[in-house]
């Protein structure tokens, strides 16, 4: 099912391999299907992550600063990590209730999305220095997102019902969309092509499927595992040929086809079924189990359960992500108070940091690949 490319390896040298910027990099044949006006085209499409391989940091992201950015619903700040000596090393304001760290979607600046209604907003950070800059005065930033061209950021309103889309650059509105029906809009992602969104509606225990030139609704899900289900996370396989879905209540991963127009399966996970990240080289999605303290690794080509990590002790993994070389997986301990750090190879625990007060989506720096469509690092 996923063909990997050479692109995807470690370089046998001492330097990292290189990643051309998004307009440099050619695709590695010609596209299978068109892709959204403006979007770039793919390295591989057997994976649509491939540009974001193990250690392919571009020349935008070469000279940022490797640390570990961790936001605080609670205490309204940020702590910083040092990733080498797993060491808090700095903490700065990051708005009335940070929710994310985003990357934008030039890869030249990190925001800190804070949703406190009626409040909120963005603090930018110079990932050169590790610095904040001036707070952006937006309302309800729950998370945030990318257009696939990366001319609009869209701010997702969770607490209005809204999708608001800005300037990607000034930061200036330019459409609002309310859904009233998507109570708890939430995580996002788009298929390979760019042509579909999916929304989970974390209250409302349903999907909504947006077009993604018009953003018109296109369709909904209501899910059925369970009735009070919460689905989180939204992510595209690297193949392209599926969303995975998160659901805190139902314990597991929904499995859509690639354009959204399906419900396929559903796999038992854990308790507090949260976020999912992929392996480096694309064929492993990690689940966190926010309620029993597990990290899931579901097979891609298979869609079946490969291992289960336990956190020694008990822990509540939530957001986060790998670092560059694809070695560490990186998560906050939403109800904890700490950061973990674990062993891709194995599954250790490297490390439990304690933090601030409710931890969410940390986001880890600098990271391979050529743009961001937002969220704590959904990189192609």
């Amino acid at each position: 099912m996923l063909g990997m490319t050479a692109g995807c390896a470690s370089s046998d040298t001492d330097e990292p391999p290189t990643n051309p910027d998004a307009a440099a990099m050619p695709a590695a044949s010609a596209a299978p299907f068109p892709l959204l006006a403006g979007m770039p085209e793919y390295v591989s499409y057997d994976n649509v992550y491939a540009a974001a391989g193990p250690n392919l940091l571009s020349d935008t992201v070469r000279d940022h600063r490797e640390l570990v950015y961790v936001p605080h619903n609670n205490s309204d700040d940020v702590y910083v990590i040092d990733p080498k000596t797993y060491k808090v090393i700095d903490q700065f304001p990051g708005g009335p209730e940070p929710q994310h760290v985003v990357p934008s979607y030039d890869l030249t600046t990190l925001y800190v999305a804070s949703s406190r209604v009626p409040e909120g907003g963005l603090v930018p950070i110079d990932p050169a220095t590790g610095k904040p800059g001036e707070p952006i005065e937006i309302q309800d930033v729950y998370n945030l997102y990318f257009t696939p061209e990366g001319a609009h950021g869209i701010v997702v309103a969770e607490a209005y019902k809204r999708l608001d889309f800005y300037d990607a650059k000034t930061w200036q509105p330019v459409k609002s969309l309310e859904f009233p029906e998507c109570d708890g809009i939430n995580h996002m992602d788009y298929s390979a092509d760019g042509r579909t969104m999916l929304f989970s509606c974390e209250f409302a225990n349903r999907l909504i499927v947006l077009d993604g030139e018009t953003h018109a609704k296109l369709r909904e899900f209501d899910l059925d595992v369970v009735p009070d289900g919460m689905p989180q996370d939204v992510r595209l396989t690297p193949d392209g040929k599926h969303f995975l879905v998160a659901d805190m209540m139902a314990h597991g991963v929904y499995v859509f086809n690639a354009d959204a127009t399906e419900q396929v399966k559903f796999i038992p996970t854990g308790k507090g079924a949260h976020s999912v990240y992929f392996s480096r080289q694309g064929d492993i999605a990690y689940i966190a189990n926010r309620d029993q303290g597990t990290v899931t690794l579901l097979d891609v080509a298979t869609l079946a359960v490969a291992d289960t990590w336990e956190i020694p002790g008990g822990g509540s993994p939530d957001m986060g992500g790998l670092n560059a070389d694809g070695t560490v997986l990186w998560l906050s301990g939403r109800n904890h108070d700490e950061v973990y750090a674990f062993r891709t190879t194995d599954g250790e625990l490297l490390a439990r940091i304690p933090v601030g007060a409710r931890p969410h989506g940390l986001a880890v720096w600098p990271q391979p690949g050529r743009y961001s469509l937002g969220h704590t690092g959904n990189i192609r």
